[in-house]
Formats: C-alpha cells, sequence, structure tokens
C-alpha cells in the first residue's frame, strides 16, 4: 500500500527507543493522544513511546519486550509518496523512495488506491 503526505513531518525524537525481545524495560505512564502506546526506558537511557500490546508486564513500572521495536519516525515532506508496512495504534510503519524507514501518523497520510496492477 502506498500513501502521499498531507503535510511536513518531523521526528520529535532524535534518539528513538529501540528495544529486543525478551528485554525487561522500564514503563511509565500511557500516552492520553495515542491510548496504544506508554512511556518506555530501557537500561541504556534511550526512552520514548512504544505499543502496550508489544510488552509483557511483569510488575508495577517494569515489562519484557514481546517483540523488536523501533521508534525511529521519518521526517518527510509534503506531497512525498511512501511505501506503508503495517499500522499499529494510528502510525505506520512506513518507506520513502530512498529506502529510509520509520513511523509516520496515519493522520498525516492519504492512502491511495494501487489500481496499476
Amino acid at each position: 500500500m502506498r500513501a502521499r503526505l498531507l503535510g511536513a513531518y518531523r521526528s520529535q525524537y532524535p534518539n528513538p527507543l529501540r528495544f529486543h525481545t525478551g528485554q525487561i524495560v522500564e514503563v511509565g505512564v500511557r500516552d492520553e493522544e495515542w491510548p496504544a502506546f506508554a512511556w518506555v526506558r530501557t537500561n541504556d537511557g534511550r526512552a520514548g513511546w512504544a505499543p502496550v500490546a508489544w510488552l509483557q508486564l511483569l510488575d508495577e513500572g517494569r515489562a519484557e519486550a514481546l517483540c523488536d521495536y523501533d521508534a525511529r519516525e521519518l521526517d518527510v515532506e509534503s506531497g512525498e509518496m511512501v511505501k506503508l508496512h503495517h499500522e499499529h495504534g494510528g502510525w505506520w510503519w512506513s518507506e520513502r523512495a530512498n529506502g529510509a524507514t520509520g513511523w509516520l501518523p496515519a493522520r498525516e497520510l492519504e492512502l491511495l488506491e494501487e489500481n496499476c496492477k
């Protein structure tokens, strides 16, 4: 599936959160705007929003990662075309024409029909 950017988008986090399957992370508050996400911190000090569904809560404030995760967001220009891979919680894992990948908010995307098959 492909999409066109409705406006320019810039990443809010220059040092994005990353974790691997089985890694223990600290879990904080849930995001009010994006309720499928919670604030997470890894033992290397990286912090950011991560999908709650991809974490197994162990006890108050700690969870085990159920899969690898990279919170990298893309910097894109208005009107740019991207390839969409999968969606979670209102965000799409997207790919630019140059091969760069990362998350983009669905509200910034116009989904396009793929009629050229």
